[in-house]
């Protein structure tokens, strides 16, 4: 059973990323798709930043490498989006998409150190059962919070409008929202696994090196072009993905020593003799 704290602590973070949501989705309905994908390309760099802030983390080298070459390889990849302006946008609205991605991209930064500090701050081991709750509570309040935001747009009333104007038919249509709903919680336990596992940080790079094998998938599934603004990013992804991998192989490849405690070892020389005076009265 998930103690209470870790419940509070699972329902704040779920609600931040319901909130995270409608930003992306509100700020994509102002901006055109390149300018969205750039800002969202920076979510790494707030992971990484909010990382050393709210857990500590600690950057080597490989590590901050390979941070700067997947934050390059997502803005070169956000570069080469095309995108117009939406029709009827107004430039106070646009302003107002620009700060909510950017805002967006930050809360998710956000979430994933909040995630590793919920686990450190658990009274009892994080098990499997616990993960699968944590998911469960934050998904719950993440879902409630996009659920009163359609509510108060009334966008309840458009998804039958949408599903019968859905080009491949109304049933793909629903299908299609199932399959999304259960692959992306399938995805947040993952992520889950893997901050637990790992860190934030790392979390924060996988979820980055996704990006350009997108565009990979989308050259299978919908025969585009695969050009050289394409495989530049996912080269920088790569790089940056192994760089990251180096460096901790060298890390558990060279332990720190240990560091012995003087009162720590007068304290064993004590049990020792205790012990060995608890033998020598016990022989006949």
């Amino acid at each position: 059973m998930m103690e209470p704290k870790l419940f509070i602590y699972s329902a704040i973070i779920g609600a931040v990323m319901g909130s995270d949501n409608y930003m992306y989705s509100a700020g994509l309905f102002y901006l055109p798709v390149s300018t969205s994908s750039l800002l969202s390309s920076t979510q790494l760099a707030f992971t990484a930043i909010f990382a050393f802030i709210i857990v500590r983390q600690k950057f080597t080298f490989y590590s901050f490498n390979s941070v700067v070459l997947m934050t390059l390889g997502s803005v070169v990849l956000a570069l080469n989006t095309s995108g117009d302006k939406p029709p009827g946008t107004t430039q106070q609205q646009y302003y107002l998409g620009f700060f909510l991605t950017l805002a967006g991209a930050a809360l998710a930064g956000l979430c994933m150190p909040l995630i590793e500090l919920a686990y450190g701050k658990s009274s009892k081991p994080i098990t499997y059962s616990v993960v699968m709750q944590f998911q469960f509570v934050l998904s719950l309040f993440s879902t409630l919070v996009c659920m009163i935001g359609m509510a108060i747009n009334n966008d309840f009333k458009v998804i039958p409008r949408e599903g019968r104007n859905f080009g491949l038919g109304e049933r793909r249509y629903y299908f299609l929202i199932v399959a999304t709903a259960i692959v992306w919680q399938l995805l947040n336990v993952g992520f889950l696994g893997i901050i637990y596992c790992t860190s934030s940080l790392f979390a924060g790079i996988f979820n980055t090196c996704l990006l350009p094998f997108s565009q990979v998938a989308a050259t299978i599934a919908f025969h585009e072009k695969f050009t050289g603004q394409k495989g530049m990013p996912l080269a920088l992804c790569l790089w940056g993905f192994v760089t990251y991998f180096i460096g901790e192989y060298k890390k558990t490849k060279n332990p720190h020593p240990i560091a012995y405690d003087d009162n720590a070892e007068e304290l064993k020389e004590k049990l020792d003799r205790l012990t060995d005076s608890n033998t020598t009265e016990g022989k006949p």
